[in-house]
């Protein structure tokens, strides 16, 4: 959900130093020349609160702020410091960003203290009184916060600590450092303050401990805070991982025992040992990277060792291309895997989809124009809510901080921001406007189609980073949250409405979401003293007067979501869902709660559910009270990446309990069609409907289509139950059989949202550009669309549905592009069956070509198939269709004549070349008398195709009385060429709107255009 965005900006970590121009003995200057060895960067590390970084070289720390990038301070050791406790390797620092500690060569720990002096300011930003404009209270604030600048940051030494033992690798923890020593191989903690024993370290030997290699040595630690694990890399190559005891405690021979772990990744072979590692808090992820550049993926599902192998990244190039892998860096939020290579970088969704990288960048452009960022990255650090990435490389004194643009649902999971692409960025919104074309309009990838709008910057500069961003179903409205306070914008007006009272901005912060009712914003927010459930209208200035309900709660919320009409389901920390009405009248707006569901002992996490939806019964929703909707609602969570199914009994006491059912595991989202809202009530002069409105003015009121489809995207393909009732019956409890398979949709992009009324899975793909004219790369987003008909289709026929095939079809009949659904679904078949031919019983075939028989395009797609396959396929295809000659005739019956063109290369291929001459005459006839002199043209060819000799051709005419008593007016119209080297061949060429071409008559291979070596030639949405 993440793609990388425009060209990166580039910060110096010092200054470019000059060596003085001296003349030589031929009074020449030498030239300016630089020695970067000692400026490079070798270390940096990103603060836990994301408010500044660190960087080293060989001699200089420096410390930075991350919004705006600049330098705050920066300290630069000695020569004799050098020399005494060599140069720098790495940094670190402690997870409050107070202390940063510098690891050297000579395997020494300089501390350093850093100290924020909020009295001191630096880089004051100067205003002049030009171009005077109105100013809010807010932007004055800002203004005046810029005037006083930054505040100014001072590094002070602490202290030298001597590692006898030599460093392999540190890891810098709230409360100590842990040091993995080399001679003997130990892990070693030292506090940063003593205790009150007045002990401030503690060593437990390798050997000594049980659940690894006794002469294995730590090359490589990583730890993550919210799971209070760390992930070991040996020099053998394993892996491990680890907690942390909570006190130093002994067994029965009386060692101490500081941490306890287990193996979960044993190399087979020296290409699979481990030399890096990430952990995703999030999702509950370990990715480790293998010699051979091969990402995997593991599952904690607890900590006393089941960890399995849960999937393997593809490969952006081969190993020779990338190189090894020097970095591995989730995003904040756990929803991308960043990779850094010897030679270059990739990005990868959270379950494997390859989201951009630069191995398609011009290697030669990239090092004329001097880009390190495209040609190798040595270290990746992720800024603030994961829309910048800073990256360095080896020998290079440059950062390069690349802009990222992120799913609005990496931040609010809703169904609305699934439904309409809405993407965040460092300071902007990007929002898709595709879906307000014409139902009949094909979707565009035209840069125009996206609205681009500027986050305001006072909002931006008090409360950045943005956490959350929420888009209205019908895409008239948009509202961000940040660290406090909540701003909101309409599409139409192009206004943002933001608090005027910064106090009153600076009172909630939003935890737990927010979505659209029509023009009501519904917020859960948290204040000192409450947790709330907060409506603001977009018709309203943003104000505490300007509430228009607050429903308190009892406990934070974590997720909520809008379902059916107008329930709103709210779920807590308690485990408790909350469902709520939303009321609208003539003068208010109010929540009414109609039930709860205690979800105790079912749900053991609650902070691990990233969405909840729940599915009611068609009689409950047509007629049911809401009050009894609890009673009868078949709940979904999406907890970690496990999209769960809860479902509703009564036990023997008469009591309401739950049965539980996982139904999908790597789900990165999911989709609820009964989730959109139909927008309806508008002018018709105002926005377009919701892309979730689907037309069925044809179609009996029983048969929804795919109204009831539930849909997941698992990393690799889309997958979708085509009606989520049978999904529902299938893991009740009474029932309780395997859950219905889903149809699996590859796509080569990544799919952001479904489009049910054009049958089009929309999404994003990230392109880099770099010009010969220009001195920089850059990457721009492009719209990928895919057809999603043909494989649910395909299902439903062969489940022996025909009738809900067809009835799905008859839905899309009206779209521009629905006949080359149908050829794709018969191409995809007829392949598989060509290349494993099943039983005759089993055959899907003959059931797709009756399918197809039900459509007025049915012979037009039949052509257009046949000259995307191999002549091989013609033989099967046609084993289950009239004779070539009877579609010959059938297509001049209904006046379709470039179509009986095309069957004209089918007869003369399995049929005799006499029989195709006397059909080509007589189409010929039919052309001139429909004056349709194109096709008359390409039928003469085809006639000189098949005789060089003309005879052919010469008695055509005269049958058609074209010759010497013909008109001036038909002999021009019709030209045919000469036979020159015309010999060498004898069979024409489907052209590529179904009419008859020859290459012969240019003295070239008439050979038939019907690929002979495979290649389907088969066309993208």
């Amino acid at each position: 959900m993440y793609w990388p965005l425009n060209a990166p900006r580039i910060y110096a970590a010092q200054r470019r130093k000059r060596k003085p121009q001296t003349p030589d003995t031929d009074g020449h200057e030498d030239a300016d020349s630089e020695d970067t060895t000692d400026t490079a960067i070798l270390g940096l590390r990103v603060a836990r609160g994301g408010h500044l970084f660190t960087t080293i070289t060989k001699t200089t720390l420096t410390v930075w702020q991350t919004s705006p990038v600049v330098v705050l301070a920066s300290v630069t050791r000695s020569i004799q410091s050098v020399k005494n406790y060599g140069q720098n390797v790495t940094v670190l620092l402690r997870p409050d960003s107070t202390v940063a500690v510098v690891q050297t060569s000579s395997s020494f720990l300089v501390t350093y203290s850093i100290i924020i002096d909020s009295t001191a300011r630096v880089y004051q930003q100067i205003h002049e009184n030009g171009h005077a404009r109105r100013q809010s209270n807010a932007d004055r604030l800002v203004v005046e916060g810029e005037r006083r600048g930054l505040p100014e940051v001072n590094i002070r030494f602490r202290m030298v600590i001597k590692v006898d033992a030599g460093i392999g690798k540190v890891l810098a923890l709230d409360d100590e450092l842990v040091v993995a020593t080399e001679k003997p191989p130990a892990v070693q903690c030292i506090k940063w303050t003593p205790d009150n024993s007045g002990s401030q370290t503690s060593t437990e030997l390798i050997s000594r401990m049980s659940w690894i290699q006794k002469k294995a040595s730590i090359v490589e630690m990583a730890y993550d805070r919210a799971m209070n694990l760390a992930v070991w890399i040996t020099n053998e190559g394993r892996v491990y991982a680890v907690q942390r005891t909570s006190s130093a405690s002994k067994d029965t021979d009386g060692p101490k025992r500081l941490f306890r772990g287990y193996g979960f990744h044993t190399p087979e072979t020296d290409d699979k040992m481990a030399t890096k590692a990430a952990i995703n808090a999030r999702f509950s992820l370990l990715a480790v990277a293998c010699a051979d550049t091969e990402i995997l993926v593991y599952t904690a599902r607890d900590y006393v060792g089941s960890i399995p192998l849960s999937h393997r990244l593809e490969a952006p190039a081969s190993p020779l291309t990338t190189g090894y892998v020097t970095s591995l860096a989730y995003s904040p939020d756990g929803y991308c895997l960043f990779v850094g290579y010897q030679k270059g970088w990739a990005l990868w969704s959270v379950y494997g989809k390859l989201q951009g990288s630069s191995f398609a960048a011009d290697p030669r452009l990239s090092q004329n124009n001097n880009e390190g960022w495209l040609q190798g990255i040595e270290k990746a650090c992720w800024l603030g809510s994961g829309t910048n990435i800073l990256l360095t490389r080896k020998g290079d004194q440059r950062l390069w901080l690349m802009e990222m643009a992120k799913s609005a649902v990496t931040g609010c999971f809703c169904s609305a921001n699934i439904s309409r692409t809405t993407l965040l960025t460092n300071s902007a919104l990007m929002v898709y406007r595709g879906y307000d074309l014409p139902l009949l309009t094909p979707i565009s990838a035209d840069s125009s189609l996206w609205h681009y709008v500027q986050i305001p910057s006072a909002y931006l500069s008090n409360q950045q980073p943005i956490r959350s961003t929420v888009v209205s179903p019908d895409g008239r409205y948009l509202a961000i949250a940040g660290r406090r306070g909540l701003a909101h914008y309409s599409v139409s007006s192009g206004r943002w409405k933001t608090f005027e009272d910064v106090g009153a901005e600076n009172a909630f912060v939003i935890r737990g979401g927010m979505c659209w009712y029509q023009h009501i914003l519904i917020a859960a927010a948290e204040t000192d003293d409450y947790h709330e459930l907060r409506l603001y209208s977009r018709e309203r200035g943003l104000d505490e007067s300007s509430l228009l309900y607050v429903e308190k709660l009892p406990s934070p919320v974590v997720t909520m979501s809008l379902t059916g009409q107008d329930s709103l389901l709210v779920y807590t920390y308690q485990n408790i869902l909350y469902h709520f009405v939303v009321n609208p009248s003539l003068d208010a707006v109010t929540l009414v709660q109609v039930g709860q569901i205690a979800l105790n002992g079912i749900v053991r996490a609650p902070a691990r559910v990233r969405a909840v939806s729940w599915i009611l019964p068609a009689y409950q929703m047509r007629d049911g009270d809401p009050s009894q909707d609890v009673a009868c609602a078949s709940v979904i969570f999406l907890v970690d990446a496990k999209l769960v199914l809860l479902q509703s009994s009564t036990s023997d006491t008469g009591a309401m309990k739950y049965d539980m059912r996982v139904v999908a595991n790597n789900v990165e989202y999911f989709d609820l069609m009964r989730d959109r809202l139909p927008y309806s009530g508008s002018p018709l002069n105002s926005s377009p409907q919701s892309p979730s409105t689907e037309i069925a003015l044809d179609l009996p009121h029983s048969d929804r289509g795919l109204k009831d489809s539930l849909w997941y995207f698992d990393g690799f393909e889309m997958h979708c139950w085509t009606n989520v009732e049978d999904l529902v019956q299938s893991a009740s409890a009474e029932n309780y059989r395997e859950i219905p398979p889903t149809v699996s949709i590859a796509t080569d992009f990544y799919p952001t949202s479904v489009l049910l009324n054009k049958s089009i899975l929309l999404g994003i793909e990230a392109d880099l550009v770099q010009r010969r004219d220009g001195h920089f790369a850059f990457f721009r987003l492009s719209i990928r669309s895919q057809l999603f008909l043909p494989p649910i289709l395909r299902r439903y026929l062969a489940y022996f549905d025909p009738s809900a095939a067809s009835s799905l079809a008859r839905r899309y009949q009206q779209l521009p592009y629905f006949s080359h659904a149908l050829e794709i679904l018969l191409h995809t078949v007829l392949d598989d069956e060509v290349d494993k031919p099943p039983d005759p019983e089993s055959a899907l075939l003959p059931v797709v070509l009756s399918l197809l028989s039900t459509f007025p395009n049915y012979l037009d797609i039949l052509v257009q198939c046949t000259r995307k396959t191999e002549v091989r396929s013609w033989r099967t295809l046609f084993k289950y269709l009239p004779p070539p000659q009877e579609l010959f005739e059938a297509s001049l019956e209904k006046g379709m004549l470039k179509t009986a063109g095309g069957y004209l290369l089918i007869l003369q291929t399995l049929e005799d070349s006499e029989r195709s001459s006397e059909q080509c005459v007589r189409l010929l006839q039919k052309a001139r008398q429909a004056g349709d002199w194109e096709l008359c043209k390409e039928l003469a060819r085809f006639l000189m195709a098949l005789d060089a000799t003309g005879d052919t051709l010469r008695e055509a005419m005269e049958r058609m009385n074209i010759g010497a008593t013909a008109d001036e007016e038909d002999v021009s119209r019709l030209k045919t060429p000469q036979a020159n080297g015309s010999s060498r061949g004898s069979k024409g060429q489907i052209s590529v709107n179904g009419e008859l071409t020859s290459e012969s008559m240019a003295g070239g291979s008439s050979r038939s255009s019907v690929s002979k070596d495979g290649d389907k030639d088969s066309p993208r949405s």
